[in-house]
């Protein structure tokens, strides 16, 4: 009951890790059953529709469902405290968000057990999208899952990036000024901007499909006067700024990584302010690379292909700032380290395939073909899912007061690492050899099937990996929490107290003297950071059913509206605003921490 009431944000940040990580195996199998059908040419495994259903929900599961809400995790889980705040700045709100990206993701994955999975690609392009009854008649109601779960998983994803941002304005610690904030924060902040300009986009897109799909509306039905396009245009310019919300906290994570293990101050700190505030700008003026080759002309085509090159700029400044960091630093190698300093090079490859495909006349040929994927999973898993494993390693002691196994570690780093590259460096190739994505076999004889072979065992390799390191965390969840406030030697302000965090966070909210805050304190000699209060008593959050509830409602109503039983649909709708009316007339006064109880607690006074 602790759990589904709880507003806790470093709990909600501990809930948004378990889902995350369960959807992440769930992706990674789909995954590794897709690289099974294509380890030989003609294999007849998962054919046809079941083969679209696996990468539909592949990708969907991945960036929406894994990606996302690990990356909610750690900013829940450490921004607050690294701006010396107590809480978030509406707890409520942040619980909400969070189970309302749950039922989102439960209501498009019980799509597997109700006969019918979404099949139309992650991108979800009408008329394929829309077709509501397929050939002979047979219903096609897998999309309404996807168009269903994605409005209400996104809504969630909506209502934390607005916390996020009102946090990080109103909350942050005396002293603690924007150009003193960790790159974690900075990225948190640009990311939550991103989050608010481009959500609204993909739900309008999802609503207008809605009706095309369940009341016969026409938005993308040619028949009806719609426009296949508009949903192209639609979901990029929500898909570009996804790509760099994912992104950007993982470059933060890496910046403060890759500086507390080279015990050196971030090199040219503010230029990583403005790069990252210029890549969240260029983020929304590329949308239509995606587009080359739908015919929107040479014009348009110059513009978006210059505009997607300009992005590079200010992500090679972040490299070189990144290498700079690590250049004559006391460089440690622990697993978070590693991870992280493997991350540089492998994004950039990454990013030199990006600008290969930023070219319109190049990307003519590249256009859906293996080039493509090898280009986005060397910038998403090479990048985002290095940054999230550096991650966990380094805030585990934190979130959980146990320290991850360091041998296990380096053991999950070099299968997933090599593993990776297998699976997605051959596919550069057969790309440029012509192998179209999203297709089921390949002909023999077309010197397709070495590239496909390796690329199958690289995926297993990567299996394996994903494999170790949950054993790392069952092994070490087994053992009692004991891991010191401070195992890294750090220099921001979460290291300054407890692990794991104490409810209240900080006894006294602590003063900000200087960038890096803690290591200013520890450089002066000081063992703690100083207060900026007396020690009083401190004002706590009410734990809420509420949140659960009004996420459970809008779940009910998505399964009316899906099998069109709108009475079903109402009385969902009715349970949210139930809870929404409850929670506006009862005025929760929250409760208070009396300082004496921070001693009973074992808190030094």
């Amino acid at each position: 009951m602790d759990w589904l009431t709880t507003v806790d944000h470093k709990k909600i940040g501990i809930l948004y890790l378990i889902a995350g990580g369960i959807f992440f195996l769930m992706g990674g199998l789909e995954a590794i059953l897709i690289r099974v059908q294509l380890l030989q040419p003609d294999q007849k495994i998962f054919i046809g529709d079941t083969f679209n259903a696996l990468t539909t929900m592949h990708g969907t599961t991945m960036i929406f469902l894994a990606a996302m809400p690990a990356i909610f995790a750690f900013m829940n889980a450490v921004v607050p405290l690294q701006i010396g705040a107590r809480d978030v700045a509406f707890p409520f709100v942040n619980a909400l968000g969070f189970w309302l990206f749950f039922f989102g993701g439960v209501l498009l994955n019980t799509s597997w057990f109700l006969g019918s999975v979404p099949a139309a690609g992650w991108t979800a392009y009408p008329p394929l999208s829309g077709l509501v009854h397929g050939e002979a008649g047979t219903f096609q109601g897998g999309m309404d899952f996807y168009v269903l779960g994605l409005q209400i998983a996104g809504l969630g994803t909506l209502i934390g990036g607005i916390n996020f941002l009102v946090t990080i304005i109103n909350m942050r610690a005396p002293g603690m000024t924007y150009m003193r904030m960790p790159m974690f924060t900075w990225t948190a902040f640009i990311t939550s901007l991103l989050i608010l300009f481009a959500f609204p986009a993909i739900t309008v897109g999802l609503v207008e499909l809605m009706f095309d799909r369940i009341f016969g509306g026409g938005f993308f039905d040619v028949s009806k006067g719609g426009n296949p396009v508009l949903w192209e245009h639609i979901f990029w310019i929500f898909g570009h700024p996804e790509v760099y919300i994912l992104i950007l906290p993982a470059f933060g994570i890496i910046s403060d990584i890759v500086s507390t293990f080279s015990r050196k101050r971030l090199f040219g700190y503010s230029s990583m302010v403005f790069a990252t505030a210029l890549i969240g700008f260029l983020g929304f003026m590329v949308w239509a690379h995606h587009m080359f080759t739908t015919g929107i002309g040479p014009v348009g085509d110059a513009i978006f292909g210059v505009a997607t090159m300009a992005i590079a700029v200010p992500t090679g400044v972040k490299i070189f700032n990144w290498l700079f960091t690590l250049w004559g630093g006391q460089i440690r190698f622990t697993t978070a380290n590693v991870f992280a300093t493997a991350f540089i090079p492998t994004f950039v490859m990454g990013g030199v395939t990006g600008v290969m495909l930023a070219v319109p006349a190049a990307d003519f040929q590249y256009h859906d073909t293996y080039f493509v994927v090898a280009h986005f999973h060397y910038v998403i898993v090479g990048g985002l899912v290095l940054g999230l494993f550096a991650a966990s390693y380094y805030w585990w002691p934190k979130m959980f007061g146990r320290l991850l196994n360091e041998t296990l570690g380096k053991i999950h780093f070099w299968t997933f690492f090599i593993g990776f590259h297998m699976t997605f460096f051959p596919q550069h190739f057969l790309g440029l050899m012509g192998m179209p994505r999203r297709v089921f076999t390949y002909q023999p004889g077309v010197g397709l099937e070495t590239g496909n072979y390796i690329s199958t065992i690289g995926a297993f390799l990567m299996g394996i990996g994903t494999i170790v390191f949950f054993i790392n965390i069952i092994a070490t969840a087994s053992k009692p929490a004991n891991a010191p406030a401070d195992p890294w030697d750090g220099r921001t302000l979460e290291w300054s107290i407890p692990s794991p965090p104490p409810e209240y966070n900080f006894k006294q909210t602590p003063l900000v003297r200087g960038f890096d805050a803690f290591w200013k304190e520890k450089m002066a000699g000081n063992k703690e950071m100083t207060p900026a209060e007396p020690v009083g008593s401190i004002h706590m959050p009410s734990p809420s059913i509420l949140p659960f509830v009004m996420s459970l409602g809008l779940f009910i109503s998505g399964y009316g509206f899906m099998y069109h039983n709108y009475f079903v649909s109402i009385l969902g709708i009715a349970i949210t605003f139930i809870c929404m009316f409850l929670r506006s007339v009862y005025d929760d006064a929250g409760f208070h921490i009396e300082p004496e109880e921070l001693n009973d607690k074992g808190v030094k006074a």
